[in-house]
């Protein structure tokens, strides 16, 4: 089968041929048809999490179930399935114990772990894996196994409620998407973004308002709307999540999913004075993906994609690191 793995630290992609991996006991081989390219992929690329090499990226896998490892019984051949930023638990650590199994001590990623979707085909525990609705392609559901799940499960676990105002800031790769599934959700939905130009997609995606950062002061503006419950940050520049703070609403809370390099100076005053939050939010488990991919399919919401064959990784890789990619790559093994 055709992988594209990392060779060591920081190298460039090498595309090679290795035997079709066999599933162990608890395991299920995956045939993958597409994968999202997802900025947490440096990760692997740079080792950061401690992956071995050479290591195949890729944690937005959609594909079929192509073999089951001994005592599998919940999956088949033929199933259509996805693996997410969630690879797997060790159910013996205190939040597994617990039943929050996202925040395993020893929780593993797809493509840290293990080799990930860059491949033709790969190899996940069973709990990891989530089910596909039918009318979703896959090309669809890949990116919406991380930046879907992201997006879909911070808005359903905040403290927001329909009617209520949800600010979305940043209308990108997890932005778009956390727009569509705030209006979709029944909430009041404010998008911020730098610049005017973005302001026709966030209206078409769903936003009832729009608010230019570099025009007005963002706190002011979602004051005037009468202040947000949640503020989704997908953005990854700590200033412009800072600016927010001051438009919550009384237990309002700043939801952080994306992670900005630099520390967040964060004013206070507002914190205390309406006993707001800033709460950060992990992705979630493969039965949330599973929610996540059902409402996708049952509402509309879909990814805005770019597609690229496997044999051109690199590029693909190259473009969304770049910035040039503004919203999902996705790998197609077909």
């Amino acid at each position: 089968m055709k992988i594209a793995r990392v060779p060591a630290a920081n190298e460039k992609f090498e595309l090679t041929d290795i035997e079709i991996p066999e599933p162990g006991p608890g395991h299920v081989r995956v045939k993958v048809h597409a994968c999202g390219v997802c900025h947490s992929d440096l990760l692997t690329v740079i080792g950061m999490m401690g992956n071995s090499f050479p290591r195949a990226p890729g944690h937005e896998i959609a594909g079929e179930v192509h073999a089951v490892g001994e005592g599998v019984r919940t999956w088949k051949v033929g199933d259509r399935v996805g693996v997410g930023w969630f690879g797997g638990c060790d159910f013996t650590c205190e939040p597994c114990r617990r039943g929050d199994f996202i925040s395993c001590v020893n929780g593993k990623v797809p493509g840290i772990a293990y080799d990930g979707g860059y491949a033709e085909y790969m190899v996940a525990p069973a709990e990891a894996i989530a089910r596909i609705p039918d009318d979703l392609s896959y090309v669809d559901a890949a990116p919406l196994l991380c930046a879907g799940i992201t997006t879909f499960n911070s808005l359903r676990e905040s403290v927001a409620r329909p009617g209520d105002l949800v600010a979305v800031l940043g209308v990108g790769g997890l932005g778009h998407l956390g727009i569509q599934y705030a209006a979709k959700m029944g909430f009041e939905v404010a998008a911020i973004a730098r610049g005017q130009d973005k302001e026709p997609l966030a209206k078409q995606l769903g936003a009832h308002h729009y608010i230019d950062s570099t025009a007005y002061d963002v706190a002011d503006e979602l004051n005037k709307l009468g202040g947000a419950q949640v503020i989704l940050a997908t953005v990854t520049v700590a200033d412009a999540m800072a600016a927010t703070i001051g438009g919550l609403k009384a237990r309002g809370q700043l939801v952080v999913v994306g992670a900005p390099p630099e520390p967040m100076e964060t004013p206070l005053a507002p914190l205390i004075f309406k006993s707001a939050a800033v709460q950060g939010h992990a992705s979630g488990t493969s039965q949330d993906s599973e929610d996540t991919l059902r409402f996708s399919a049952l509402t509309g919401v879909r990814p805005m994609t770019e597609t690229v064959p496997l044999s051109e990784v690199q590029a693909a890789y190259d473009k969304m690191m770049s910035g040039a990619a503004r919203f999902r790559m996705v790998l197609t093994m077909d």
